[in-house]
């Protein structure tokens, strides 16, 4: 998540009951707004964050002369749950505080989300929703369960479904933070920083393929070593982050599955078949986590979706902004969506 926040604005949602069975109670869902809403309310984008990001992380699609241009459209950016911004372990009251806070799912997301638009703006339709990671699988999950109301769909590096390898890997970068004794259960005094620091380590080599370390592209980048860069990126690229808000989001990452609500009880074919949003899925030819192939495989079931694979060796990060020429793939994608 972003240190240094931009501007936003809070919905005190009241008591929000979670899928998991719990009751989120005064539950606050943050979201910053880009543009102005028209008379119509038919300009709207719902942009929603990533993992570890805010609103402010989003920002690089957001501008004059881009896609997401704020002179065009009203762009909406909620805060996942979990993130340190809306309602999360780190900033929760007792009892739901830290280890104590549910488990939240991007059902639990979106309908919050669909909840802001509507009670706040008067919004019931929206014109895209597009998002990066799990931005996307909110993406996904948008489409799937307003299918009348969502025009258009974007996920760059991102699914409908927590493929099982992803889950694995996700269960490894887990038990890098659990395992620092200063954790304590979730009930530590401090940040357990070893495990932060080992848990920058383990996504350093899954953020990023193994032709981006093969080209040294790090070396562009100012490093000297592949060390140099470990150290001076990613020892400290979690700290100033909570760990109970990072293991939150895990838990919402490893359970997205668009059909697991109550619209279609886990029949993943017919949530995806439901989606009629014209969508565009741009997964990296070489993202370790969210693979085309994992694409493809949704794409096939949706009746107006197309693949577009960025051919990129930054992996992950294809879909977030690290890449001039990436970010312009996602860009023309979007104005594609909105032509």
């Amino acid at each position: 998540m972003s240190a240094d926040l931009t501007p936003f604005e809070v919905f005190e949602a009241g008591d929000v009951a979670l899928q998991c069975g719990i009751t989120l109670r005064g539950a606050r869902l943050a979201y910053a707004t880009y543009g102005t809403l028209n008379a119509a309310k038919d300009n709207v984008i719902v942009y929603p964050t990533r993992y570890g990001g805010s609103h402010a992380d989003n920002e690089f699609l957001i501008g004059d002369g881009l896609a997401l241009d704020p002179e065009k459209y009203f762009i909406v950016v909620p805060n996942m749950l979990g993130n340190g911004v809306s309602s999360s372990p780190s900033n929760t009251a007792i009892p739901l505080a830290g280890p104590d806070f549910p488990t939240v799912t991007q059902y639990d997301n979106v309908v919050l989300q669909d909840r802001l638009l509507r009670e706040v703006f008067g919004i019931d339709r929206v014109r895209l929703v597009c998002g990066w990671s799990m931005g996307g699988q909110q993406a996904y999950t948008w489409a799937a369960l307003f299918p009348d109301r969502v025009a258009a769909m974007a996920c760059f590096c991102g699914q409908a479904i927590t493929a099982g390898h992803t889950y694995v890997f996700l269960e490894g970068v887990k038990h890098a933070l659990i395992t620092d004794p200063a954790w304590k259960q979730g009930r530590y005094t401090e940040q357990p920083w070893r495990g932060l620091t080992a848990k920058g380590r383990v996504w350093a080599g899954w953020v990023l393929s193994q032709d981006w370390f093969r080209a040294e592209l790090w070396r562009d980048m100012g490093f000297v070593s592949v060390e140099d860069y470990l150290k001076n990126t990613w020892d400290s690229m979690y700290y100033g982050l909570d760990a109970n808000d990072m293991l939150s989001m895990i838990r919402t990452w490893q359970m997205c599955d668009i059909s697991a609500n109550p619209i279609y009880n886990g029949d993943r074919r017919a949530a995806l078949a439901a989606i009629t949003a014209r969508s565009i899925v741009l997964p990296c030819r070489t993202d370790l986590y969210f693979p085309p192939a994992d694409n493809a495989a949704e794409v096939a079931q949706m009746p107006d979706a197309e693949l577009r694979v960025i051919d990129s060796v930054w992996g992950h990060y294809a879909g977030g902004g690290r890449n001039a020429p990436d970010t312009a793939v996602i860009d023309t994608a979007l104005r594609d969506l909105l032509a």
